[in-house]
C-alpha cells in the first residue's frame, strides 16, 4: 500500500485520487481556523509560493476534532483561509484524523509514523492538554493536535512527521531536501 492508493474528498465533494500527485513532494496537514497554530498558514503559503514550481503540493485537511477549533462549513473555512491568509494550495473537505471516523489516508499516516515529541514552551502546554484525553500519547501515532504535518517524497513514501510545535524552518528545510 502507498499514499497513491488513497482517495480523498475535495472541498466541492468530488473524489480526488492521491495518484494524481505522483511525482510531487507532498506536505499533508490537518488544520483548524481557530487554533493557536493557525498563523502557520502564512508560513505554509510562503513555502508553497517558493516551492510549488519545484514540485511541492501542500494538501490541507481541516479537522474539528481538537477543541472544536475548525467550526463552520467547508466553504466558510475556505473563505476564511483565502481571505485571511491568501492560501492557494489545495484544501479538502473537513475530516476526522483519529478514531473510528478517521479517513483511511489518516489511518495509514498514523499507523506508519510515531509521535515525534513536542518542542518548546508551547509544547509543554500542549502536552498537558493532550495528556488529559490520551494518557499514552507519547507511545502512539495518533494525531495530537491541529497542524500536524506529513512529508511525502516523490515516490509516495512518508519521509517525516512534524508535530504542530515543530519549528517551521525545520519543516521547510526537510521539504527542500525532498525536492
Amino acid at each position: 500500500m502507498s499514499i497513491y492508493d488513497f482517495k480523498v474528498k475535495a472541498q466541492d465533494g468530488s473524489e480526488v485520487s492521491l495518484a494524481d500527485y505522483k511525482g510531487k513532494v507532498l506536505l499533508i496537514v490537518n488544520t483548524a481556523t481557530g487554533c493557536g497554530f493557525t498563523p502557520q498558514y502564512d508560513e505554509l503559503q510562503d513555502l508553497y509560493d517558493e516551492c510549488h514550481d519545484k514540485g511541492l503540493e501542500i494538501l490541507d485537511f481541516p479537522c474539528n476534532q481538537f477543541a472544536d477549533q475548525a467550526p463552520g462549513t467547508d466553504e466558510e473555512i475556505h473563505s476564511f483561509c483565502t481571505g485571511r491568509f491568501g492560501i492557494t494550495f489545495p484544501q479538502f473537505s473537513k475530516i476526522d484524523v483519529n478514531g473510528e471516523n478517521a479517513i483511511p489516508l489518516y489511518k495509514y499516516l498514523t499507523e506508519n509514523t510515531k509521535f515525534e515529541g513536542f518542542d518548546g514552551p508551547m509544547g509543554l502546554m500542549l502536552a498537558g492538554v493532550v495528556k488529559k484525553y490520551d494518557k499514552d500519547y507519547k507511545n502512539n501515532g495518533n494525531i495530537k493536535w491541529n497542524f500536524t504535518k506529513f512529508l511525502i517524497d516523490r515516490d509516495g513514501n512518508i519521509v517525516s512527521r512534524f508535530e504542530p510545535t515543530a519549528n517551521m524552518k525545520k519543516v521547510c528545510e526537510k521539504v527542500k531536501e525532498a525536492l
